[in-house]
Protein backbone atom coordinates (compact mmCIF):
# COMPACT_ATOMS: atom_id res chain seq x y z
CA UNK A 1 0.00 0.00 0.00
CA UNK A 2 0.92 3.23 -1.05
CA UNK A 3 0.98 6.64 0.45
CA UNK A 4 -1.02 8.45 -2.28
CA UNK A 5 -4.07 6.51 -2.76
CA UNK A 6 -7.14 6.32 -5.74
CA UNK A 7 -10.46 7.56 -3.71
CA UNK A 8 -13.63 7.63 -5.32
CA UNK A 9 -16.19 10.11 -3.87
CA UNK A 10 -19.79 9.65 -4.63
CA UNK A 11 -22.44 12.65 -3.82
CA UNK A 12 -18.80 14.88 -4.26
CA UNK A 13 -20.89 17.88 -5.67
CA UNK A 14 -21.56 19.43 -2.79
CA UNK A 15 -21.99 18.95 1.40
CA UNK A 16 -20.02 16.03 2.95
CA UNK A 17 -18.64 14.27 -0.42
CA UNK A 18 -16.80 17.83 -1.99
CA UNK A 19 -15.21 18.23 1.74
CA UNK A 20 -14.27 15.17 1.88
CA UNK A 21 -13.11 15.02 -1.62
CA UNK A 22 -10.84 18.44 -1.20
CA UNK A 23 -9.80 17.22 2.42
CA UNK A 24 -8.38 13.69 0.95
CA UNK A 25 -6.57 15.85 -2.37
CA UNK A 26 -5.56 18.32 0.21
CA UNK A 27 -3.69 15.10 2.30
CA UNK A 28 -1.91 14.19 -1.50
CA UNK A 29 -4.12 11.28 -2.50
CA UNK A 30 -6.02 11.18 -5.87
CA UNK A 31 -9.85 12.09 -5.87
CA UNK A 32 -12.77 10.89 -8.49
CA UNK A 33 -15.95 12.90 -7.58
CA UNK A 34 -18.84 11.56 -9.03
CA UNK A 35 -22.37 13.35 -8.42
CA UNK A 36 -25.16 14.36 -11.44
CA UNK A 37 -24.18 18.19 -11.75
CA UNK A 38 -21.61 18.53 -13.91
CA UNK A 39 -21.28 22.33 -12.83
CA UNK A 40 -21.15 21.29 -9.14
CA UNK A 41 -18.56 18.62 -9.61
CA UNK A 42 -16.17 21.14 -11.64
CA UNK A 43 -16.48 23.55 -8.86
CA UNK A 44 -15.12 20.66 -6.48
CA UNK A 45 -12.48 20.55 -9.33
CA UNK A 46 -11.47 24.11 -9.76
CA UNK A 47 -11.38 24.11 -5.64
CA UNK A 48 -8.86 21.74 -5.66
CA UNK A 49 -6.19 23.21 -7.87
CA UNK A 50 -2.78 23.68 -6.18
CA UNK A 51 -3.42 20.47 -3.31
CA UNK A 52 -0.92 18.62 -2.60
CA UNK A 53 -3.53 15.69 -4.70
CA UNK A 54 -5.84 16.33 -7.45
CA UNK A 55 -9.70 15.64 -8.15
CA UNK A 56 -11.25 14.97 -11.17
CA UNK A 57 -14.85 14.75 -11.97
CA UNK A 58 -16.88 12.06 -13.33
CA UNK A 59 -20.75 12.59 -13.80
CA UNK A 60 -22.85 9.72 -12.46
CA UNK A 61 -26.07 9.32 -11.14
CA UNK A 62 -25.44 6.38 -8.21
CA UNK A 63 -29.29 5.02 -8.78
CA UNK A 64 -28.23 3.99 -12.30
CA UNK A 65 -27.10 0.64 -11.56
CA UNK A 66 -25.72 0.17 -15.04
CA UNK A 67 -23.95 3.29 -14.76
CA UNK A 68 -22.47 2.40 -11.76
CA UNK A 69 -20.79 -0.72 -13.48
CA UNK A 70 -19.56 1.65 -16.34
CA UNK A 71 -17.85 4.08 -13.76
CA UNK A 72 -16.39 1.10 -11.79
CA UNK A 73 -15.10 -0.34 -15.42
CA UNK A 74 -13.77 3.12 -16.16
CA UNK A 75 -11.88 3.22 -12.22
CA UNK A 76 -10.38 -0.01 -13.38
CA UNK A 77 -8.94 1.07 -16.32
CA UNK A 78 -7.23 4.01 -15.39
CA UNK A 79 -5.83 2.19 -12.05
CA UNK A 80 -8.51 1.19 -9.76
CA UNK A 81 -9.93 2.46 -6.34
CA UNK A 82 -8.12 2.30 -3.19
CA UNK A 83 -11.02 3.97 -1.13
CA UNK A 84 -14.96 4.18 -1.74
CA UNK A 85 -16.12 6.78 0.06
CA UNK A 86 -20.28 6.85 -0.53
CA UNK A 87 -21.59 10.19 0.13
CA UNK A 88 -24.06 10.14 -1.97
CA UNK A 89 -27.88 10.98 -0.14
CA UNK A 90 -31.27 11.83 -0.64
CA UNK A 91 -33.90 12.06 1.65
CA UNK A 92 -37.70 13.56 1.33
CA UNK A 93 -40.05 16.12 2.42
CA UNK A 94 -43.50 13.73 2.71
CA UNK A 95 -41.02 11.10 5.45
CA UNK A 96 -43.59 10.12 7.75
CA UNK A 97 -46.20 7.75 7.70
CA UNK A 98 -49.10 10.32 8.11
CA UNK A 99 -48.14 11.68 4.56
CA UNK A 100 -45.61 8.96 3.00
CA UNK A 101 -44.04 9.33 -0.23
CA UNK A 102 -44.11 5.70 -1.20
CA UNK A 103 -42.32 6.41 -4.41
CA UNK A 104 -39.91 9.14 -2.73
CA UNK A 105 -39.68 6.20 -0.25
CA UNK A 106 -38.31 4.28 -3.48
CA UNK A 107 -35.99 6.71 -4.51
CA UNK A 108 -34.44 6.92 -0.98
CA UNK A 109 -33.87 3.28 -0.59
CA UNK A 110 -32.35 3.29 -4.38
CA UNK A 111 -30.02 6.30 -3.75
CA UNK A 112 -29.00 5.49 0.25
CA UNK A 113 -28.87 1.48 0.63
CA UNK A 114 -29.70 -0.12 -3.19
CA UNK A 115 -26.54 2.70 -4.98
CA UNK A 116 -23.97 1.92 -1.75
CA UNK A 117 -24.39 -2.29 -2.67
CA UNK A 118 -23.84 -1.45 -6.72
CA UNK A 119 -21.05 1.21 -5.72
CA UNK A 120 -19.02 -1.22 -3.99
CA UNK A 121 -19.81 -4.35 -6.27
CA UNK A 122 -17.92 -2.23 -8.52
CA UNK A 123 -14.29 -1.53 -7.07
CA UNK A 124 -14.49 -4.58 -4.95
CA UNK A 125 -12.43 -7.14 -8.00
CA UNK A 126 -9.74 -4.62 -7.81
CA UNK A 127 -9.30 -4.48 -3.94
CA UNK A 128 -9.94 -8.05 -3.42
CA UNK A 129 -7.75 -8.62 -6.45
CA UNK A 130 -4.93 -6.45 -4.87
CA UNK A 131 -5.89 -7.48 -1.50
CA UNK A 132 -5.99 -3.88 0.10
CA UNK A 133 -9.18 -1.51 0.16
CA UNK A 134 -11.76 0.56 2.05
CA UNK A 135 -14.53 1.30 2.31
CA UNK A 136 -16.27 4.57 3.88
CA UNK A 137 -20.04 4.66 3.65
CA UNK A 138 -21.29 7.96 5.38
CA UNK A 139 -24.50 6.81 6.82
CA UNK A 140 -26.79 8.47 9.60
CA UNK A 141 -26.50 8.13 13.36
CA UNK A 142 -30.82 7.37 12.73
CA UNK A 143 -29.19 4.35 11.91
CA UNK A 144 -28.11 3.78 15.54
CA UNK A 145 -30.10 5.94 17.62
CA UNK A 146 -33.58 6.87 17.78
CA UNK A 147 -34.43 9.40 15.72
CA UNK A 148 -38.29 10.40 14.50
CA UNK A 149 -37.35 13.74 11.99
CA UNK A 150 -35.21 10.98 9.86
CA UNK A 151 -38.61 9.89 8.61
CA UNK A 152 -39.69 5.83 7.16
CA UNK A 153 -37.52 5.45 4.23
CA UNK A 154 -34.36 7.17 5.33
CA UNK A 155 -34.16 5.65 9.13
CA UNK A 156 -34.36 1.61 7.02
CA UNK A 157 -32.34 2.88 4.41
CA UNK A 158 -29.54 3.83 6.49
CA UNK A 159 -29.92 0.93 9.36
CA UNK A 160 -29.49 -1.28 6.16
CA UNK A 161 -25.65 0.03 5.19
CA UNK A 162 -24.66 -0.76 8.73
CA UNK A 163 -25.23 -4.25 7.78
CA UNK A 164 -23.79 -3.74 4.43
CA UNK A 165 -20.79 -2.83 6.11
CA UNK A 166 -20.95 -5.80 8.82
CA UNK A 167 -21.18 -8.11 5.93
CA UNK A 168 -18.68 -6.74 4.01
CA UNK A 169 -16.14 -6.87 7.02
CA UNK A 170 -17.41 -10.33 8.00
CA UNK A 171 -16.87 -11.97 4.27
CA UNK A 172 -13.92 -10.08 3.02
CA UNK A 173 -11.66 -9.14 5.95
CA UNK A 174 -9.07 -11.80 5.40
CA UNK A 175 -8.74 -10.05 1.91
CA UNK A 176 -7.34 -6.86 2.87
CA UNK A 177 -10.81 -5.00 3.08
CA UNK A 178 -12.22 -2.96 5.42
CA UNK A 179 -15.21 -0.90 6.04
CA UNK A 180 -15.70 1.36 7.94
CA UNK A 181 -20.17 2.55 8.55
CA UNK A 182 -20.29 6.28 9.17
CA UNK A 183 -23.02 8.12 11.16
CA UNK A 184 -22.99 11.44 11.85
CA UNK A 185 -25.88 13.45 13.05
CA UNK A 186 -27.16 16.70 11.76
CA UNK A 187 -24.29 18.37 9.22
CA UNK A 188 -25.70 21.62 8.53
CA UNK A 189 -25.52 21.30 4.80
CA UNK A 190 -28.20 22.31 1.86
CA UNK A 191 -29.48 18.52 2.70
CA UNK A 192 -31.34 19.49 5.33
CA UNK A 193 -33.44 21.84 3.07
CA UNK A 194 -35.69 18.99 2.35
CA UNK A 195 -36.51 18.47 6.21
CA UNK A 196 -40.37 18.90 6.62
CA UNK A 197 -39.60 22.41 9.02
CA UNK A 198 -36.14 23.81 7.90
CA UNK A 199 -34.07 24.62 10.25
CA UNK A 200 -33.52 28.00 11.02
CA UNK A 201 -29.47 29.90 11.62
CA UNK A 202 -29.85 28.93 15.54
CA UNK A 203 -30.47 25.66 14.81
CA UNK A 204 -27.46 25.24 11.95
CA UNK A 205 -25.14 27.12 14.07
CA UNK A 206 -24.89 23.99 16.72
CA UNK A 207 -24.71 21.03 13.77
CA UNK A 208 -21.69 19.57 12.57
CA UNK A 209 -20.17 20.92 9.33
CA UNK A 210 -19.21 18.92 6.56
CA UNK A 211 -15.63 19.57 7.69
CA UNK A 212 -16.33 17.84 10.56
CA UNK A 213 -17.24 14.57 8.98
CA UNK A 214 -14.45 15.50 6.50
CA UNK A 215 -11.89 14.86 9.21
CA UNK A 216 -13.20 12.27 10.59
CA UNK A 217 -13.09 10.42 7.39
CA UNK A 218 -9.70 11.35 6.80
CA UNK A 219 -8.67 9.74 10.57
CA UNK A 220 -10.15 6.42 9.08
CA UNK A 221 -8.34 6.69 5.37
CA UNK A 222 -4.72 7.48 7.54
CA UNK A 223 -5.37 4.60 9.76
CA UNK A 224 -2.87 1.71 9.02
CA UNK A 225 -3.86 -1.61 7.03
CA UNK A 226 -3.71 -3.33 10.72
CA UNK A 227 -7.12 -1.25 11.93
CA UNK A 228 -10.13 -1.24 10.77
CA UNK A 229 -12.30 1.15 12.05
CA UNK A 230 -16.15 -0.81 12.15
CA UNK A 231 -18.39 2.12 13.00
CA UNK A 232 -18.21 5.50 13.81
CA UNK A 233 -20.66 8.06 15.47
CA UNK A 234 -20.64 11.89 15.57
CA UNK A 235 -22.73 14.37 17.61
CA UNK A 236 -23.09 17.59 17.79
CA UNK A 237 -21.41 18.42 21.29
CA UNK A 238 -24.28 20.85 21.84
CA UNK A 239 -27.31 18.24 21.20
CA UNK A 240 -28.19 15.33 22.95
Amino acid sequence: MTDRRRVWVTGGGSGVGAAVALDLAGAGHDVVVSGRRAERLDEVVTAAKGLAGSVRALTLDVADPAAVAAAGQELAASGGVDVLVAAAGLNVVRRHWDDLDLPGLDAVVATDLTAVAHCIAAVLPGMRGRRDGQVVVVSSRAAVRRSPGAGAAYSAAKAGTGQLVTSLNDDLHAEGVRATHLCPGDIATDFIDARPQVPDADARAVMLTPADVARAIGFVVASPPSVRVDELVLSPSATA
